[in-house]
């Protein structure tokens, strides 16, 4: 996809990755660049960056807030070409050596925000989309889906979730003219990865939120599936496939690391 002229909306479009992504967007020539975020004022920073053109507050793990997005923006700026479902959150466990810990109300967001804010995007523009015979979901996931999250199983098990949404979606409508990417990068520079003492995500180095943002233009151009920034993960990927008791016997081993390196 070349993203001049096109109708883009960005979830969590008011910092991190999300605002990098506006950023660029707009700087490749987007007709009109879109920042959703539950925090108001940082969407609004975002444009008042120069980074969007205009913003809105919604819940994503809401539909009805989704689609009165989708709705507003069709109806001011023209067909949305591009929708990037880049809101996130990540909880870590209660208890560190207990991975069922997690509160109810922690599982709930996590999926609602994770999982359903996904759901919500294809469900209010898939008719749309289907009817134009073109249009393009940008999944922000996490290299979490593909591999795993130590210290967060919410996180963990919401964004494997993702991925097995993502992969219906492209399976089910390509044949609509419906393209589908998933960002799953590791470290990434922003307040999540900083919020989380110890992050194994960090191991393999931290890109900026700028770096992703330019990785990601690249392959939306190539429309590719799946867009890995840490390239190191596909590595690990195809360890965790070729020997998969192996594989959990190595984050067996990371995982005692992290564990000895947390505060007493």
């Amino acid at each position: 996809m070349q993203l001049k002229d096109k109708v883009v909306v960005v979830t969590g479009g008011g910092a991190g990755i999300g605002r990098a992504l506006c950023r660029r967007f707009t700087d490749e020539g987007a007709k009109a660049v879109i920042a959703v975020d539950l925090n108001e004022a940082g969407a609004a920073e975002t444009v008042a960056q120069g980074a969007a053109t205009a913003s809105y507050r919604a819940d994503v793990s809401k539909f009805e807030d989704i689609l009165a997005v989708v709705d507003d923006v069709e109806a001011k700026f023209g067909p949305i070409d591009l929708f990037c479902s880049n809101a996130g959150i990540a909880i870590g466990d209660p208890d560190f050596d207990d991975v069922a810990s997690a509160t109810e109300a922690d599982w709930q967001r996590s999926w609602g925000v994770n999982v359903m804010a996904h759901i919500h995007a294809a469900k209010a523009l898939l008719p749309r989309m289907k009817a134009r015979g073109a249009g393009y979901f940008l999944n922000t996931v996490s290299a979490a889906g593909l591999l795993s999250q130590i210290g967060s199983t919410t996180y963990s098990t919401t964004k494997h979730a993702a991925i097995g949404f993502a992969e219906s979606l492209a399976i089910a409508h390509k044949d609509d003219g419906i393209k589908v990417s998933v960002l799953c990068p590791q470290g990434v520079d922003t307040a999540m990865l900083r919020s989380m003492d110890g992050n194994p995500a960090s191991l393999d180095g931290v890109l900026t939120p700028e770096d992703v943002a330019g990785i990601v233009v690249k392959a939306l151009d190539d429309e590719r599936f799946l867009i890995l920034p840490h390239e190191v993960v596909l590595t690990y990927m195809r360890n965790k496939t070729n020997d998969y008791d192996r594989w959990i016997g190595g984050m067996v081993k990371l995982r005692r690391r992290i564990k000895d390196a947390r505060p007493a």
